[in-house]
């Protein structure tokens, strides 16, 4: 059987197991969608947000690219980061990685990648801020599992460095935000790092805001 006509049959199929638990299934979320938690995650196959976190559809608002960036020139991001706060009300912003990631273990290398060098080029800064943390590991795996959490880390403060994030806080007290690495070899979800509205920034990430 052709790859693509399995998951229409898989389709199928979920779409009778769905209708057999609850009627209403599909009709009860045709009118829009209250997610209270945003997935920023990697595009890669294996970290499957919703099926890793149990969520159900409507659940978890996801965006994913290569090594769970946050890159402040990333429109893509932003709008998504920009609805899910302002339209959605979104009460939780996840950031999550996972060891064996193969973006940060090619920016972790020399070799040219072409256009991909520009996008690595977030991973390989983090990496250089922390070189001598990095270098006094012992091979080069306990390394490519560090700068994984250090750039899970990086990209929740990049959140936290934006003006959306920074209202919202000061409207509202959310979002909170959660930086998370996934583990492959176990299915494990841990928390590097959480930061909420009594957290800020360095002062020159800092917007003086008009709303009270």
């Amino acid at each position: 059987m052709d790859g693509y006509q399995r998951l229409l049959r898989s389709n199928e199929r979920w779409v009778t197991e769905r209708l057999a638990e609850r009627p209403d299934y599909f009709t009860r979320m045709k009118d829009g969608q209250d997610p209270e938690y945003v997935w920023i995650g990697c595009s890669d196959s294996r970290v499957p947000a919703e099926t890793l976190t149990g969520c159900q559809p409507g659940e978890l608002f996801v965006h994913r690219n290569v090594a769970n960036q946050v890159v402040h020139t990333d429109l893509n991001m932003l709008t998504v980061m920009y609805y899910a706060v302002e339209n959605l009300r979104a009460k939780h912003i996840i950031v999550c990685g996972h060891y064996g990631c193969g973006g940060v273990k090619a920016a972790m290398s020399r070799h040219d990648f072409g256009l991909i060098n520009r996008w690595l080029q977030n991973i390989k800064d983090c990496a250089e801020r922390h070189q001598a943390e990095l270098d006094a590991l012992p091979d080069e795996e306990s390394r490519s599992r560090r700068l994984v959490e250090l750039n899970v880390v990086e990209q929740v403060g990049h959140l936290a460095k934006t003006a959306v994030i920074q209202r919202c806080w000061q409207r509202e007290g959310r979002p909170w935000l959660h930086g998370w690495v996934y583990d492959l070899h176990t299915g494990r979800l841990k928390e590097l790092v959480r930061w909420t509205a009594a957290d800020r920034p360095h002062p020159i990430h800092q917007y003086d805001l008009d709303e009270p």
